[in-house]
């Protein structure tokens, strides 16, 4: 019994040392091929979108998990919020720093609650709602002292903290309505969603020539595009494996965790600066962060409590 749990134990520390170790690196990862090598943001976004169904693929042939059959109708707007959704970060991450990045994604948390405050009727405790405000007054003191500020990334940075939010939303909502995982949902959204940029990508991105989809670009260029790929479907296997192996709370309390990881990386890699006033809004942010899991726990703990003293 006590080397049957040592086991999961281990398979649970190795899906979290996957899930560190991917999350952080996609950021720098993509951050490195802005950066470096200018790769059109739409195409890399197709290319994890493909990766990542590739992957599904061969996790449904190994049996790791069963396809539902599901009608397109249903994921439609499920998929199109999903091409947003990666577009606008990599956008957020392509015209800001690594910091007002990472913090603006900070913001999905009090959106969600509005979104489902207002058209879901759902109903958050006093508590929950007071830790918005360091989390949201945080994030606008680093944006604010941020020596990279630029409207286009606080534009980008904006959108896809509206559309992660309602994309988050529709997912569990969508889970429920189908009674499908996440990697059953994810399996038919993602070449739906690869369909809808192989659509537009024409539209917005170049086809040929320098900055160009099929344009003259270096092995190390496309070895990079294609490795970045892999790391998007690796984050996306291992949020699975997490929450289906723990909870949910535990995969956001370890999400801090990565937070912080990540901001000091961008800071020490990419030398991105850092004013007292941009700190002080990543501790306020993080402090609100960490009491929001803080009182969200208890009310989950309160919840189980009552529905045990239930006769």
């Amino acid at each position: 019994m006590a080397e049957g749990l040592f086991s999961a134990n281990r398979r649970i520390v190795a899906g979290m040392l996957v899930n560190l170790f991917s999350s952080i690196c996609i950021v720098f990862i993509n951050k490195w091929i802005y950066v470096h090598y200018g790769f059109p943001n739409m195409t890399l976004t197709l290319v994890h979108f493909v990766v990542t169904w590739l992957g599904l693929y061969i996790c449904q042939r190994m049996d790791i998990f069963a396809p539902k059959s599901l009608p397109i109708r249903k994921i439609v707007w499920l998929a199109l919020s999903f091409c947003g959704f990666v577009a606008f970060t990599n956008l957020s991450l392509q015209n800001n720093s690594i910091g007002t990045y990472q913090l603006a994604k900070a913001m999905t948390t009090p959106v969600i609650i509005l979104i489902q405050t207002t058209y879901y009727k759902k109903t958050f405790s006093t508590k929950i709602k007071l830790t918005l405000v360091p989390i949201t007054f945080g994030v606008i003191l680093n944006s604010y002292y941020d020596v990279r500020f630029n409207v286009l990334g606080t534009v980008f940075a904006t959108l896809g903290v509206l559309v992660t939010s309602l994309y988050q939303v529709w997912v569990g909502a969508k889970q429920h309505e189908l009674q499908v995982n996440s990697m059953q949902l994810l399996y038919y959204q993602a070449p739906l969603s690869s369909a809808f940029l192989l659509c537009i990508i024409p539209l917005f991105e170049p086809l040929t020539g320098d900055g160009g989809i099929f344009g003259p670009w270096s092995l190390p260029a496309l070895v990079t595009v294609l490795f970045s790929g892999v790391v998007a479907f690796l984050v996306n296997l291992s949020i699975y494996w997490i929450i289906g192996n723990t909870s949910a709370v535990t995969y956001n309390m370890f999400g801090h965790f990565k937070f912080c990881i990540t901001l000091t990386g961008g800071y020490l890699l990419f030398h991105d600066p850092l004013s007292l006033n941009q700190a002080l809004g990543i501790l306020c942010t993080l402090a609100g962060i960490l009491s929001y899991t803080h009182f969200k726990l208890v009310e989950q703990e309160e919840g189980k409590s009552r529905l045990a003293q239930r006769p």
